[in-house]
């Protein structure tokens, strides 16, 4: 089990470049932990962002944000970041991180329903 707590949402313009945190409390080390980022816009069903492996040597992004935002991780630190960048209105959406034990292979990471542990979510908001 992992507690996951999200920060740093709000309202940014559009073109603004925001980093959200994640932070987790586990008695697991947390580098049993694929990482992932997703988020869930009003009226739409929650969808992949991005995810890191255990390391942050290898990361995945959904072709919506890929080359504007990276994942990251500290282990020491017990945290995973998402930098956005460029934003656009169409990535308002409330951003959840979570945490999944099955690894960082077939793209179960992609999955909600491959995590079993979320954090209650952070708001971001873009204007036009």
């Amino acid at each position: 089990q992992v507690e996951l707590v999200e920060t740093g949402g709000g309202l940014v313009q559009s073109g603004g470049s925001p980093r959200l945190s994640c932070a987790a409390s586990t008695t697991k080390p947390f580098t049993v932990y694929v990482l992932g980022w997703f988020r869930q816009a009003p009226g739409k069903e929650r969808e992949f962002v991005a995810a890191t492996n255990w390391n942050g040597g290898a990361s995945d992004y959904s072709d919506s944000v890929k080359g504007r935002f990276v994942i990251s991780r500290d282990n020491a630190e017990r945290t995973v970041h998402l930098q956005m960048n460029s934003l656009k209105p169409e990535d308002t959406a409330v951003y959840y991180c979570g945490a999944t034990t099955l690894g960082f292979m077939d793209n179960y990471y992609r999955g909600v329903s491959s995590y079993a542990n979320w954090g209650q979510g952070t708001q971001v908001t873009v204007s036009s």
